[in-house]
């Protein structure tokens, strides 16, 4: 994955059925590329308080909002590389900042409070989320994920994800059975840019009717738990 560790973007998601996706994508073609990924699977462990104040706040739509993760990509052993995520997300601006470690060494870092040798900023970030809220770990969440760039700028990104699916036990990310899917049959697309969207984009959005909305995968699966994970 991308070793960029802080990004600061506008980030809008669109609900897709099966016609929109395949309409969308034949259309688009010729304008963006897979990136050098392909299909993947991102699999993440998210945090919260022990009362869910995190994702009820997001939820209730505030100005500023921000959530801890952990994440991996694919297959997650021991020493793979994974990521501490803190993400933010002010008057529509979303800023993301994330610490590489191996699985091992983040698991110490999280459960046990083992401190690193050299402290970076955005670690001491990490350290001031959990010294303010304490979080523990409470949702294994993944999803299969197509992401493509755009062939003249490649700041625009869109990502698709497929088999959403979610559990509140076993909440470790080298495991991805006993999962609930979310939404089967359904797609999420995200659109990522640092500025307007290209004219061929937002015409193409709207002649297939395509439009944002307000989508959370962890809020989507605490809201049809009633808050029972």
């Amino acid at each position: 994955m991308s070793n960029q560790n802080a990004f600061e973007r506008v980030e809008k998601k669109y609900r897709l059925d099966q016609k929109q996706y395949e309409s969308f994508f034949d259309a688009a073609s010729e304008r963006i590329h897979m990136d050098e990924y392909g299909l993947h699977t991102i699999r993440n462990i998210y945090y919260d308080t022990p009362d869910h104040e995190l994702i009820r706040r997001s939820l209730d739509k505030p100005r500023y909002k921000e959530k801890f993760r952990l994440r991996g990509y694919g297959e997650v052993q021991e020493d793979s590389i994974v990521f501490l995520e803190i993400k933010k997300k002010y008057q529509g601006i979303v800023y993301k900042r994330r610490e590489q470690l191996s699985l091992g060494q983040a698991r110490n870092y999280l459960e046990e409070g083992s401190r690193l040798g050299q402290r970076s900023q955005i670690l001491k970030e990490i350290d001031y989320f959990f010294e303010r809220y304490h979080p523990k770990p409470m949702l294994y969440l993944a999803y299969d994920r197509e992401a493509y760039v755009g062939n003249e700028n490649e700041e625009l990104r869109i990502t698709i994800d497929r088999n959403i699916r979610s559990r509140s036990h076993r909440l470790e990310l080298s495991y991805d059975g006993e999962c609930r899917l979310l939404n089967q049959g359904k797609y999420l697309m995200e659109i990522k840019a640092a500025d307007a969207y290209p004219i061929w984009l937002a015409k193409l959005l709207s002649e297939l009717e395509i439009f944002p909305v307000s989508f959370s995968k962890y809020g989507a699966v605490y809201s049809h738990s009633k808050g029972k994970l």
